[in-house]
């Protein structure tokens, strides 16, 4: 598929079903989030934005935040379909995203190591933490 044949897809604030995201997770090979539904549920609810993408009603993104309001926002998925992947469906949800939140201090993204992911984010805006000036920072994680 190439750009020319992806419809404009919607960005809405939509919590998408478990039917309708578990087969966009999988797609992207997410599958830590598959193995256990519910959570994945429960995660997206308790999410303090979900934004999602569709194209003629079919959900093809997701990004979601969880985030105080005030101090930070942390992005903590975005995915696109790969039939809809650079067709700018992502940099919608994320732009959507940082629009929502352009007055939080701090917006964190943590995201794997592909090729290309440095130079996307950095197209738009991010950092990455040990490269911050004039005093870099340090970013943990602890995944169980």
């Amino acid at each position: 598929m190439t750009c020319d044949d992806v419809r404009v897809v919607d960005v809405d604030e939509q919590v998408p079903t478990q039917d309708e995201v578990l087969p966009l997770y999988e797609a992207v090979g997410w599958t830590a989030y598959t193995r256990d539904p519910e959570a994945l549920v429960r995660a997206l609810a308790g999410s303090s934005l979900v934004l999602t993408a569709r194209d003629d009603g079919t959900l093809v993104g997701l990004l979601r935040v969880v985030s105080d309001g005030a101090t930070i926002a942390y992005v903590q998925d975005v995915l696109v379909h790969p039939d809809h992947q650079r067709t700018g469906v992502g940099g919608r949800l994320l732009d959507a995203a940082l629009d929502r939140y352009r007055h939080v201090r701090q917006v964190v993204l943590l995201t794997d190591a592909e090729p290309g992911q440095r130079a996307y984010y950095e197209s738009r805006g991010f950092v990455e933490a040990h490269d911050v000036r004039p005093e870099p920072l340090r970013s943990f994680v602890l995944l169980r």
